[in-house]
């Protein structure tokens, strides 16, 4: 390796823009948190449904880094939408994305591997620190890394830290304030393998590095859009005479750079005794990825999430129910009736704790799918899924959006863009809306609460829990057997593989989880919360006005003296909550849940729920906040919860409950398969580019959950 020749000094600058780059399970993400706390936020790269997590931290009184996290990747041959994305924002200068410097996060336990993305970035000519991540493990096997002897055979200042533990980040705060070195050399002479065609690329475009231009001629149909039709065309041009063999090169490139890296790992890693954590690992892998034991195991920890969600979520919600019907009762009483009074009590509170109440439960199940990737384990789950899967036309990697689905299918759909295969990816698709997310999770619980007693037990375990799970694994039965379906329709040739490395078990780093489940919760009541609200608030003004003068033609009934002796029976409360039934039933929301109960009626629906089913469109938890200002309009008692006032209702033709275990159940299968999400929608067309997919998808779920709904009803009736 030749002699460092050049230094850059980003000290002197206000704002550095950097990079964080790595392989997967490298802790880039978890760097990234130790390095800007709560300074971040998530959006969307340019043009791409691709997530970029953007933080800021200052590094000294006048210098501020604005640090990027890019999607992870083993190589800049980009395979994915998410590689494509790392490719463009390290290889394009005119990227707006393109940092001043770029950290590549490694993993000190696995070096060799990380290595080949080192070097390939170091190649690019871009100022780069090498921040070695769990440096603990490392020392916990007793082996020895020489960083000097390290930095000295890459060209770049290297950095011993261990993010989880809050080890080395100061350090790497300060190296970021020196001047950072610049090789001057490449790793390997890329000359050798390609000499013509990184000449002709160098004629048509500017590059700061030989192995630039070998990337740009071999990645042509991956640039970004935005420089394709300036540069794409020109390096075509300037290649047309020549074959680009690209496996080819990248092989011999690949072939080259291990020659190098086998020498350096040799000369800086001294081993001592044999890893005892990776024995460890493999002992709990000889259980947890068991052929048999490994499904029994993954069943046994998806029943105690559930069992453990409906335990301790039951308390803090019943304090925000408590807290909102006491809020509600004071204003009822405390403010001047009126139109204003009504909008506040009946829309906007009433649609508040729709959503509110059930944070409690988002957390908690946020916080098990956080543990379960923090610790390692989602890994394995995708492992011992791959070979069960692909009989259904998916693969391991199917496993990822499958289970995020469980969270939101928004970003599950948007993690599809990891598996490289079409039709594998198309079917992930397709199938990952019905595992049921956390847009559901209100509503199951409402109804579960409805039609199955708290006090119900089997054995140790609460009937509650149970119901939860079973609807979640019909979920995923449902996912699966749609797939299967699928597979024999869509036809493609393109074989399919599957890689993953199964990182080392470790102990959740419990600030990452609780800032996971802060994201997520503010996600939840700002995104769920303003449609809710924005709804209830329609709502509210559907359900308290109707055409003409009919609320006053209901008033003057109730005036008439034949009419109130025959109320005579009746309490003054009793008299006033018909009142307001017989108003709600003729106002604006009542008419238009006349005109959808003939189609509904079949599934022991009644025309209230079907308002909640046209509202809950926008997205399934505004379910329950229709729910509650139908309930809260429709009713002048304003001390009782949503869940009360619903197991009061009566259905007028039977005498019984309206929500019956038949009426219940049958809505629990609806909202399970029903595709009741125009985010989802939306993002399945940004995704595959084509409207056919999502009006497939809508058509064959609601048919799905139509059917399923009707024969659960007759079933249970």
């Amino acid at each position: 390796m030749e002699p460092i020749q050049s230094l850059v000094n980003f000290s002197e600058k206000n704002t550095i823009k950097i990079a964080l780059v790595g392989n997967p399970n490298s802790g880039k993400s978890t760097l990234f948190n130790a390095l800007t706390g709560m300074n971040q936020r998530t959006g969307n790269f340019p043009g791409v449904t691709v997530d970029k997590k953007v933080g800021t931290a200052r590094l000294s009184d006048s210098v501020i880094a604005n640090f990027i996290d890019l999607p992870g990747t083993y190589s800049l041959y980009p395979k994915s939408l998410d590689e494509r994305v790392a490719f463009d924002v390290l290889c394009n200068e005119d990227n707006e994305e393109h940092p001043d410097l770029v950290i590549i996060v490694a993993d000190a336990s696995n070096l060799k591997r990380n290595l080949f993305l080192v070097s390939q970035i170091i190649d690019l000519k871009i100022p780069v620190i090498l921040a070695l991540n769990m440096m603990d493990m490392v020392e916990k096997d007793g082996d020895t890394i020489d960083l000097v002897r390290l930095s000295e055979r890459l060209g770049v200042k290297v950095v011993g830290l261990s993010a989880r533990n809050k080890i080395g980040i100061e350090e790497l705060k300060q190296a970021l304030l020196q001047p950072l070195p610049i090789p001057a050399y490449d790793f390997i002479d890329i000359k050798k393998i390609a000499p013509e065609i990184i000449e002709r690329v160098k004629t048509v475009v500017k590059v700061k590095s030989d192995f630039m231009a070998f990337q740009m001629a071999n990645n042509l149909e991956d640039m970004n859009a935005d420089i394709r039709n300036r540069q794409s065309q020109k390096i075509a041009d300037a290649l047309n005479t020549l074959i680009v063999d690209k496996n080819k090169l990248q092989a011999l490139e690949s072939v080259e750079r291990y020659k190098m890296i086998n020498r350096i790992v040799e000369e800086c890693i001294t081993r001592k005794t044999a890893v005892q954590s990776r024995s460890f690992t493999q002992k709990l892998d000889g259980i947890l990825t068991h052929r048999v034991w490994g499904y029994a195991i993954f069943l046994a920890i998806l029943f105690l999430i559930f069992q453990t969600i409906f335990f301790l979520a039951a308390f803090p919600m019943e304090w925000i129910e408590t807290m909102f019907v006491t809020l509600s009762d004071w204003a009822t009483k405390a403010l001047p009736q009126g139109e204003l009074t009504s909008l506040l009590v009946n829309g906007i509170l009433a649609g508040l704790s729709g959503v509110v109440v059930f944070v409690p439960q988002i957390a908690l199940l946020f916080a098990f799918i956080a543990i379960l990737e923090d610790t390692g384990y989602m890994a394995r789950v995708s492992f011992i899924m791959d070979k069960l899967l692909r009989k259904f036309g998916l693969n391991g990697r199917s496993v990822i959006p499958l289970m995020s689905g469980v969270a939101c299918a928004v970003p599950a759909i948007m993690s599809a863009r990891t598996i490289s295969n079409w039709k594998e990816r198309i079917i992930t698709i397709m199938v990952t809306p019905l595992m049921s997310c956390s847009a559901r999770l209100p509503v199951y619980t409402l109804l579960i609460s409805l039609v199955i007693p708290k006090d119900k037990h089997l054995g140790f375990f609460n009937y509650q829990g149970l119901i939860l799970m079973a609807l979640y694994l019909v979920g995923f039965l449902a996912a699966i057997g749609a797939a299967i379906v699928m597979k024999w329709i869509l036809k493609a040739r393109e074989k399919s593989y599957f890689i993953m490395e199964l990182p080392v078990y470790r102990s959740p780093q419990w600030r990452t989880v609780g800032l996971t489940i802060f994201d997520k919760v503010k996600m939840f009541l700002w995104d769920a919360g303003k449609i809710i609200v924005a709804i209830s608030i329609i709502l509210w003004f559907l359900s308290s006005h109707a055409p003409g003068n009919r609320f006053e033609t209901i008033e003057k009934k109730y005036e008439e003296p034949a009419y109130v002796e025959s109320l005579s029976s009746k309490t003054p409360g009793q008299v006033n909550a018909q009142i307001a039934s017989e108003k709600l039933e003729a106002s604006y929301a009542g008419i238009l849940g006349k005109a959808i109960e003939p189609a509904i009626a079949p599934l022991g629906f009644d025309w209230k729920i079907g308002i909640a089913l046209v509202t809950s469109f926008a997205a399934r938890e505004v379910f329950v906040g229709t729910m509650a200002t139908i309930y809260s309009v429709g009713d002048a008692d304003n001390t009782q919860s949503i869940q009360d006032k619903m197991r009061a209702e009566i259905n007028p033709g039977t005498g019984l409950p309206k929500f019956s275990m038949a009426v219940g159940f049958s809505l629990l299968i609806f909202y399970a398969f029903a595709m009741q999400c125009m985010s989802t929608l939306a993002i399945v067309y940004r995704e595959t580019k084509k409207i056919k997919w999502p009006l497939i998808q809508f058509f064959y779920m609601s048919a799905l959950a139509y059917l399923a709904s009707l024969l659960v009803y007759n079933l249970l009736k």
